[in-house]
């Protein structure tokens, strides 16, 4: 296989805390994707990263807020974030988001090996 493969049960789910799980899917150095699940009322709190990210929303519903303006993402809604901007989200309804970023994550990368 010429592509990157790895089975959904082959990656780790790491607890987050405050009803928040990660698991990391698949990457390599240009591109990452990680799913993110919250049970309803978590958060993601506001953060910034020199990463572009791109959220889609697979299941639930999410406030979701990028420097001063928020909006509201429902299963198949999409995001995308330039790198440095402070964003983050709540949890309004039990839910998971696909996270892609570009470069990988090489923090997400690291916690992994812990």
């Amino acid at each position: 296989m010429k592509g990157i493969v790895r089975h959904h049960q082959e990656s780790k789910l790491q607890d987050l805390g405050g009803g928040t799980t990660r698991r990391v899917l698949a990457w390599n150095d240009q591109l990452m994707a990680v799913e993110v699940a919250f049970e309803t009322g978590s958060v993601g709190a506001p953060h910034t990263h020199p990463h572009t990210q791109c959220s889609y929303v697979l299941s639930g519903r999410f406030s979701y807020s990028v420097e001063d303006e928020s909006t509201v993402l429902e299963p198949g809604d999409s995001i995308v974030v330039p790198g440095s901007l402070v964003h983050g989200t709540v949890c309004l309804e039990k839910g998971v988001l696909l996270d892609i970023f570009t470069p990988a994550r090489e923090d997400f990368i690291a916690a992994l090996q812990k």
